[in-house]
């Protein structure tokens, strides 16, 4: 299977125009004025590392943090820090790995909890802001196709992982 991108002719238009949009969100979802806002509102004081750390435990807790790590797409140290700044914060707890009784898990508290819901809620409030003009079928639609969308790009990003051609590093051959 080849990792190189299909030339720009070959692309359909539509898929053009998902890519500049994504491109656009993305960059306005990772802006720290953006981000400090967001916390404003959920009244929860913690960096994008933080924040990206607690919605992936809250999503599949309890976690190692090696998993975390390759599930965030960091290295190890970054989660190690973080998980420590977090602990220090009462936001998540180190628990006995039911598999291995050498390794730890890591779980939210309370707390981690509580402001994960916050932030999430404040979140939601923002994006319920922002398409207040859409119409329910297109809320529906779009709520039905995204996740279906990012379930085959996270497929497509483990497929390019492992089905890297021998030899081929991240810069190509």
């Amino acid at each position: 299977m080849s990792t190189e991108p299909p030339p720009a002719a070959s692309v359909f238009p539509e898929v053009i125009e998902i890519e500049r949009a994504l491109s656009r969100i993305t960059y306005l979802s990772t802006r720290a004025r953006q981000h400090d806002r967001l916390m404003a509102l959920a009244g929860v004081p913690l960096d994008r590392a933080a924040v990206a750390l607690l919605r992936q435990v809250a999503d599949s807790e309890p976690l190692r943090p090696g998993e975390l790590a390759q599930r965030l797409g960091v290295e190890a140290s970054h989660v190690t820090r973080t998980v420590q700044q977090l602990q220090k914060s009462g936001h998540v707890t180190r628990v006995p790995d039911p598999d291995d009784g050498r390794a730890q898990r890591i779980r939210l508290t309370d707390a981690g909890r509580g402001a994960i819901e916050r932030v999430r809620e404040a979140g939601a409030r923002g994006m319920q802001l922002a398409l207040a003009d859409w119409f329910p079928e297109e809320l529906r639609l779009l709520a039905a196709l995204f996740p279906r969308m990012v379930d085959d790009f996270l497929t497509h990003a483990v497929d390019e992982d492992t089905e890297q051609p021998a030899g081929a590093g991240p810069g190509g051959a």
